[in-house]
């Protein structure tokens, strides 16, 4: 027996969920699908549990830095299983709203397994409480998400990995932590469990940290993590891994200067992630996967089969829960009325929540060149921010692109005290197409860190 819905949506991630909720509310008779728990990667194993254990990393450097304030403290220990149950807590928090969502929505059918296709408009559905359940619909969409993925080394298959879940679940500091990988997720974590105590290795492929950043971005980072006593190694390929009979875990690395040897108590692997598509047997669904996995949209992100289509990180391109909601807005306005909206029109900023913060939007110094812009750059030291050198948070700087002659801003970045949170105000200029002038000469409450693109725009240039 098939169960006939007019839409079908797979995985109850950032981008699935709501939809789901949106398309039952608006009348369609819709099933959602989700083999493990409402709210995908964000709420369970990305955003919410990461930010929540930065932050307790956070109390614990603010704590050691008393003195910087005129306090005096005794010893700052960290209590690794209570991170984690203060983490588990606000994640169950967020799961559980979400779930309780989704089953008091009328016209909405929840069904906990996982969805294989059977066809270009129909799934069979493994219940995880047992049996099989046969759906059907004109619409599909797929949220199936991605998941960590394991770097291709010699011998780490036989070693003890962790990933960027299982690192959440310790309930102990690691003595040594390497870590394999230096973009978001390998320095969010190395700085964190630098801060709970452990020494920390991060062992970089690339001559710098972030490669897409600009490289100014990229060794201020490397000074900051320095700073907090994070050994970095650039231009380390990790070449075997091997576990002594102690429990060590050893890695041959090949360096600029020949191959070397280190060795820790924990490893992370934060090389990337792959996606959740292998297991849908697409091509009974007639869609065809790019090289990595990923599938294959259009601008108003339907796949190459009509009415199926792909949303979030199963879809490649940038991994950000605002990436996977802004596809559900996009979706639902096509289907349901309003805006109409693509992916071309997309500003898309993102945040490093290392401390101090690396918040961007817009263009790179090497994009708007590679793009034949022409531009100046403003550029302030987080030394110069009155708010910044109040609180004892001096480390980093702010820049800006402005193109020549329109006075429009291509694109900003901002390294310091809430860096994310700055850089919304450069993307919220250029949204409504404001010139850096009437940033310059915006009259900003004080003392803020929002004053500081006064001083920016006013004396930048200069710096710069």
């Amino acid at each position: 027996m098939k169960h006939t819905y007019d839409a079908i949506v797979l995985g109850a991630g950032q981008a699935g969920y709501p939809l789901s909720v949106a398309l039952a509310r608006a009348g369609w008779r819709t099933a959602l699908v989700e083999r493990e728990h409402v709210g995908g990667t964000c709420v369970n194993e990305g955003c919410t549990p990461t930010k929540t254990m930065v932050a307790s990393a956070r109390a614990a450097y603010l704590a050691r830095r008393a003195t910087d304030y005129g306090l005096c403290t005794v010893p700052v220990t960290v209590n690794m299983a209570a991170v984690r149950e203060h983490k588990r807590g606000i994640v169950h928090a967020f799961m559980n709203g979400a779930r309780d969502t989704v089953l008091a929505t009328d016209g909405l059918d929840f069904y906990e397994g996982e969805a294989r296709f059977t066809g270009p408009h129909a799934v069979a559905v493994q219940m995880n409480a047992g049996g099989t359940e046969a759906l059907e619909a004109p619409k599909l969409f797929i949220n199936t998400g991605a998941r960590p993925a394991l770097p291709h080394v010699e011998g780490l298959d036989g070693v003890p990995v962790l990933d960027s879940t299982s690192i959440m679940e310790l309930d102990t500091v690691p003595e040594h932590l390497l870590v394999l990988g230096g973009g978001y997720i390998g320095l969010e974590f190395g700085q964190m469990f630098r801060r709970f105590g452990s020494a920390v290795t991060i062992v970089q492929r690339s001559p710098q940290l972030l490669p897409r950043e600009d490289t100014d971005l990229a060794a201020a980072i490397l000074e900051i993590l320095q700073e907090d006593g994070v050994t970095v190694l650039l231009e380390a390929h990790a070449m075997r891994a091997a576990q002594d009979s102690d429990g060590r875990i050893r890695l041959v690395l090949q360096t600029p200067d020949g191959t070397c040897e280190i060795a820790g108590s924990h490893l992370l692997a934060a090389a990337g992630r792959v996606p959740n598509t292998e297991r849908l047997d697409l091509p009974t669904a007639g869609i065809t996967v790019d090289g990595h996995g990923f599938i294959p949209v259009d601008d108003r992100l339907e796949t190459a089969v009509p009415g199926l289509y792909a949303l979030g990180d199963v879809k490649g391109g940038p991994a950000f829960t605002h990436v996977s909601y802004d596809d559900f807005r996009i979706v639902r306005s096509a289907l349901l009325g309003g805006p109409t909206d693509s992916l071309s029109r997309r500003l898309l900023p993102y945040t490093v929540f290392i401390d101090p913060q690396l918040g961007r939007v817009g263009l790179t110094e090497v994009d708007a060149r590679a793009q034949g812009k022409s531009f100046r750059v403003a550029r302030l030291p987080m030394s110069r921010v009155a708010r910044a050198v109040e609180m004892s948070e001096t480390r980093g700087f702010m820049k800006a692109l402005v193109e020549d002659g329109t006075g429009q801003l291509l694109g900003a970045a901002v390294l310091g005290l809430e860096g994310g949170e700055i850089a919304t105000l450069f993307q919220v200029a250029m949204m409504g197409g404001l010139p850096f002038t009437a940033l310059r000469d915006a009259v900003f409450s004080h003392p803020t860190l929002a004053e500081a693109l006064n001083t920016l725009f006013t004396h930048g240039f200069e710096a710069a």
